[in-house]
């Protein structure tokens, strides 16, 4: 049995949300598929999780001093990121659906990333660069933006899926997928022929994911 962790970064509801569709079909086909797995769902725009702030940076230069003690406020925000941190830790697949803004990530999908890419933590630092401790597992990212980034000149402007690959590597994760759906805003013609292949692409991924 493997743990999942399904995130998705959209305030969008799934009617009005071309990647909640494609996630959820994904989602469907997956259950389907691997009937023994536990699988969790995070909404982020539901999720309450504290992000890192001037309470979270003092107390950890408060633990780094061992002499220092944490306040009340302190030890609540770093226990709550801590409860995060350990979640991704002991997931083996990671599946995150999110929007290209502004080509880059969701604010929410940022804050997430920064709970869990921790030193120490989930992966540390040596002479030839970080080495990741979450090693064996795997993600896929699905991709949502109305133009096309994923090739050809515009692939350049593309800040969202090459930074969420980048930090899984960090931290030891180098097997991620990604499935692109775009297209649909620059080319409304074929709108509903793009999103019906997303959607049929996430059932045949989720398979073999």
């Amino acid at each position: 049995m493997s743990k999942i962790l399904y995130i998705t970064a959209n305030p969008k509801s799934v009617e009005k949300s071309v990647g909640h569709r494609v996630g959820r079909a994904f989602l469907e086909s997956y259950r389907e598929s691997h009937i023994a797995d536990e699988i969790r769902e995070i909404n982020l725009y539901e999720e309450e999780f504290p992000i890192i702030d001037g309470d979270i940076i003092n107390g950890w230069d408060k633990l780094r001093d061992e002499g220092s003690e944490l306040s009340q406020v302190e030890k609540q925000k770093i226990k709550a990121l801590n409860n995060f941190t350990d979640m991704v830790a002991s997931a083996d697949k990671f599946v995150f659906v999110s929007p290209m803004w502004n080509w880059g990530i969701p604010p929410k999908l940022k804050a997430f990333i920064d709970s869990f890419v921790v030193v120490g933590k989930t992966f540390h630092y040596t002479e030839n660069g970080p080495v990741g401790h979450l090693k064996g597992k795997k993600a896929i990212h699905i991709q949502v933006s109305g133009g096309i980034y994923s090739h050809e000149s515009s692939a350049k402007m593309d800040y969202s899926h090459p930074y969420i690959k980048h930090v899984l590597n960090i931290i030891g994760i180098h097997d991620v997928e990604v499935l692109y759906v775009e297209g649909h805003e620059f080319n409304r013609d074929k709108a509903k022929e793009i999103i019906q292949k997303g959607i049929s692409d996430a059932r045949k991924l989720a398979i073999t994911f």
